[in-house]
């Protein structure tokens, strides 16, 4: 049982990934795709006049503001136009998946993040109308129903709130609480990467493996969006995941490649 969690970003070969995809449930493997929707987003956004604001927590995170908004491009772009051309691609190869969002049946519960503490112009500040959450729950029971039946769940990361709301939440922390919830024997994180560089951008850096007791003093290496997938692994990891690859998701054979260790595995 593998959870994989392909990034939103642009330079992902999604082709590569469902050819492998498909492998995989031939060989009668159970997977959930989860996957990002950061690129779509921003070009919906900027093409509307309403482009994407990136904010600095007071702990040092890069993420992005959702205002009301954003989460409907966010809605439109993951839960959307990138979710159902990647079910489309695994149906042409065969796979029948079925996508959805972790709103449809509180697939992914969430607590909301009514407001925000940041870091702007050397000052905190209090952003409000927030949308985004912290996930505290997964329908395994859905997702379980589904594998059961031969489907392929492919997983938009949206959640519900106590109150029934949309919220944006983190691939990587959504993928890790699905993994972590289905007692999977790994997560596969793959991104326009090739895994957790020691000097980014030299690929020729990559850090192959991190003992999962040292994994904060691999944290000054992860740059951007790198620094989520380490927490997001290391989430997985104390949740009782046996192993989390961070892998690269550009090249064909990107999954075998992931699960044969190939990039930075941390277990």
């Amino acid at each position: 049982m593998y959870v994989i969690k392909v990034g939103g970003s642009a330079g992902n070969n999604y082709d590569a990934l469902c050819d492998d995809l498909a492998a995989l449930q031939a060989e009668g493997r159970r997977v959930v795709l989860v996957h990002g929707g950061s690129d779509e987003t921003n070009k919906l956004g900027a093409a509307s006049g309403h482009p994407p604001r990136f904010v600095v927590s007071v702990s040092g995170y890069s993420s992005r503001y959702t205002d009301r908004r954003t989460l409907e491009f966010f809605l439109m772009a993951a839960g959307g136009l990138v979710n159902k051309s990647l079910v489309e691609r695994l149906q042409v190869r065969g796979v029948n998946a079925l996508g959805l969002s972790g709103l449809d049946g509180r697939l992914l519960s969430a607590r909301r993040k009514a407001t925000i503490r940041i870091i702007e112009d050397g000052r905190q500040k209090i952003l409000r109308d927030d949308w985004t959450g912290s996930i505290n729950g997964v329908n395994t029971t859905l997702l379980n129903t589904l594998l059961d039946a031969g489907y392929m769940p492919v997983v938009a990361p949206l959640a519900c709130s106590e109150a029934g709301e949309a919220l944006n939440v983190d691939g990587d922390r959504a993928a890790a609480a699905i993994a972590a919830a289905l007692h999977a024997d790994g997560l596969l994180l793959l991104s326009n990467v090739p895994g957790l560089l020691r000097a980014f951008p030299d690929e020729s850096s990559l850090i192959t493996h991190i003992p999962r007791g040292e994994i904060e003093a691999y944290l000054p290496f992860a740059e951007g969006r790198m620094r989520k997938k380490v927490l997001g692994a290391q989430e997985a990891l104390e949740q009782g995941v046996k192993r989390v690859i961070l892998g690269d998701a550009r090249s064909s054979g990107c999954v075998r490649a992931a699960i044969e260790g190939r990039g930075t595995v941390i277990e």
